[in-house]
């Protein structure tokens, strides 16, 4: 006799609270038909409902192989044909899983990546950029070395001693990065809870 394992679906708080915010900014970033890579889909929630919110779109989700099956325990419920993947993705990847797109996405990554990491992840969006798409990246960062908040300082200070080469960005340093990688900062949102959506465009 055969048995089906099934996996549940993850599911996240924190994605399921800030999708229409951060929707609401990347509609007009991603407004014309083309592809959008998702750098970090973890759960697999926001790629379901961007894809589905934004049918127009071709969306790409990727992430490590460790989240594979949550992500696909939510694509096996979405019904339509514009997601694709997820593919494996490690940004300290010398080829990425996919070579060019109309813009990129990305959710509360840098701080828990290595600075070696996020330097990696700018300069591989730099790549696969097609010139004029649009780089979001959503999540909580600090302005000329200052918190902007009493929370993303303890939030800061909790991921450092979980893991000593992760905390959160600073503007300034991600700016360096992406003009390195040929990208000219084009907004900066401020968002609920202490986030932003920064926009870089190739």
């Amino acid at each position: 006799m055969a048995f089906t394992v099934l996996t549940l679906k993850p599911f996240s708080d924190a994605c399921e609270e800030n999708k229409q915010p951060i929707l609401a900014i990347i509609k007009d970033y991603f407004s014309e038909p083309g592809h959008v890579l998702e750098i970090g889909s973890g759960t697999g929630q926001h790629a379901v409902f961007f894809a589905e919110q934004l049918a127009h779109l071709s969306w790409h989700c990727s992430d490590v192989l460790h989240y594979h099956d949550g992500i696909n325990a939510w694509l096996a419920e979405y019904d339509q044909q514009n997601i694709h993947g997820p593919y494996e993705l490690d940004v300290s990847q010398t080829h990425w899983p996919i070579n060019q797109v109309d813009g990129v996405f990305s959710a509360n990554t840098t701080h828990i990546m290595s600075w070696e990491n996020v330097e990696q992840l700018f300069a591989g969006v730099g790549k696969i950029l097609k010139k004029s798409g649009f780089f979001c990246l959503y999540g909580p960062f600090n302005f000329q070395g200052q918190y902007t908040s009493d929370s993303n300082a303890q939030f800061d200070r909790f991921l450092k001693q979980r893991d000593p080469k992760s905390g959160l960005r600073d503007f300034n340093d991600l700016q360096v990065l992406a003009e390195k990688a040929g990208m000219t900062l084009v907004n900066d949102h401020e968002m609920p809870v202490n986030n932003r959506i920064l926009v870089w465009q190739k």
